[in-house]
């Protein structure tokens, strides 16, 4: 009896043409598959039982628009590129904008503050040069009258402003070279008046 048995002509050159027929198969999906070939009619079978897709077929070097087509292609990403860059610079003019708009806003308030300011300045200035010139002639006014009659009228007035006058009186006094009318003002006063009007402007002389 034979140690091994031996395999039969007709199976061997049954696996042998079935092996061939495996590797022309195989053969024929890769070139289809690279482009080389178009085998779609023939093995779509094939392809449907592997479940492999087919890849676009390489264009074809004959034709003749095929370099106008790469050119376009290229012409055509070289423009999305630039289109992406324009809008990314738009944008940053954009929000460069908006910064700018609101710095020149918070230059238009600040400006706005101080012109407020300013004014507000002025008119204090010119309350005081008002009230100044007021008191300078309401001074020369009740200087020029009788001492009971002038006491009459500050009498009805508030004691600052009563002090502001007996100051102004003095200052004028002082300039002229003349004697103060106060000290008889305060004498015909009453009392409390007189006395109340000499403890405060005590209390602020120099202020």
């Amino acid at each position: 009896m034979a140690e091994y048995s031996e395999v039969r002509p007709g199976v061997r050159i049954f696996i042998l043409f079935l092996l061939i027929i495996v590797l022309a198969l195989g053969g024929i999906i890769w070139f289809d598959y690279l482009g080389v070939v178009d085998a779609k009619s023939m093995i779509a079978p094939v392809y449907q039982l592997l479940g492999l897709g087919r890849r676009s077929a390489v264009a074809n070097a004959d034709d003749p628009n095929l370099l106008d087509r790469e050119r376009l292609a290229k012409q055509q990403d070289s423009l999305l590129l630039t289109r992406q860059e324009l809008d990314s610079r738009e944008a940053a003019l954009t929000a460069k904008e908006k910064q700018l708009n609101q710095l020149g806003q918070d230059l238009n308030d600040r400006q706005a503050a101080l012109e407020a300011q300013q004014k507000a300045l002025n008119d204090a200035r010119k309350a005081i040069e008002d009230r100044s010139v007021n008191l300078d002639q309401n001074a020369l006014y009740l200087t020029s009258m009788a001492p009971a009659n002038a006491v009459a009228i500050l009498a009805k007035q508030d004691d600052q402003y009563v002090i502001d006058t007996f100051r102004t009186v003095e200052a004028q006094a002082k300039k002229a070279g003349t004697d103060s009318l106060v000290p008889i003002w305060l004498s015909l006063m009453p009392a409390d008046r007189a006395a109340t009007l000499q403890r405060k402007m005590a209390g602020s002389t120099g202020g």
